[in-house]
């Protein structure tokens, strides 16, 4: 194996920027590329949305890199800022990963409370200069109840001053959860992982360490470290994987993520109340 020099981790960032490009012909607006004069002109015009994508950086079985899950967060944000023109946030690459445990060397993780205090964090921060809606893209299973616990505080401290939303990628749409899971349902680095990273980033796929291990969690009551449910770090059928599947299956996500973007652009709450009219 060849490790990646600092020149091909630039490249696999331009490479996904141009995959991007080419489905949408469009450029995604990057927070992290813009200066506050660039920003405050955009909050200026009326945009006071902004997408937030969610990662990990955990083993993803012999022949997927620690980041996929962020490469993947990012990928399906950056396309539909493409579409929208909503800014995309600096992207979050540790997530809430214990259930690696330190088995497999590469899982970096923070706590479920870490992971929601980073949020809301962040949140207050956009608050404070008038930026008023936030789509968390989370593309990790393991960082779905701390991601939910920080929404639910932060809606509560600020009801009627701001709205927040949680979609995960893999479950955009039934379509999209039921190719994700049909080679198990507890997947990590499966098929469709593995088909999409074959897509963004082919030269970080290991295709001569590919090698399938079962889902074997099918009919239990407790849950179980994945060191107890995996042989390799990795759930599913990766071998059935190609890089076709990965780009419809990409396309599939990215413009599902767009129609959600788009109609939160202009959502509203269904019933018009904030503390300040609470006693009317």
């Amino acid at each position: 194996m060849t490790l990646l020099d600092g020149n091909d981790c630039m490249d696999s960032a331009h490479s996904i920027a141009d995959v991007i490009y080419s489905l949408t012909e469009a450029r995604p607006i990057l927070w992290e590329a813009m200066s506050w004069p660039e920003i405050s002109e955009l909050r200026g015009r009326g945009g006071d949305f902004c997408l937030l994508p969610v990662g990990a950086t955990e083993q993803h079985g012999p022949h997927l890199p620690v980041n996929t899950d962020s490469v993947l967060a990012t990928a399906t944000c950056m396309y539909a800022s493409a579409k929208t023109g909503v800014p995309m946030l600096p992207t979050i690459q540790y997530g809430c990963s214990l259930g690696h445990t330190e088995k497999w060397p590469g899982t970096l993780s923070l706590y479920p409370e870490t992971l929601g205090l980073t949020i809301r964090e962040i949140c207050g921060f956009l608050m404070r200069t008038e930026f008023r809606r936030v789509l968390i893209v989370n593309s990790h299973w393991g960082n779905t109840s701390s991601l939910r616990c920080a929404i639910d505080r932060i809606r509560f401290d600020h009801a009627g001053e701001f709205q927040i939303g949680l979609k995960n990628s893999f479950e955009f749409t039934r379509s999209i959860w039921n190719q994700f899971i049909d080679d198990g349902k507890d997947f990590h680095a499966n098929r469709a992982e593995t088909a999409l990273m074959m897509f963004l980033e082919p030269q970080n796929v290991r295709l001569d360490k590919i090698e399938d291990d079962p889902d074997r969690t099918g009919g239990k009551v407790f849950t179980y470290v994945v060191p107890q449910t995996s042989k390799n770090g990795l759930t599913g059928e990766p071998s059935r994987a190609t890089a076709e599947d990965g780009r419809r299956l990409f396309i599939e996500m990215g413009e599902a993520l767009t129609a959600f973007v788009r109609s939160a652009q202009t959502e509203s709450p269904p019933l018009d109340w904030s503390r300040s009219t609470s006693k009317e």
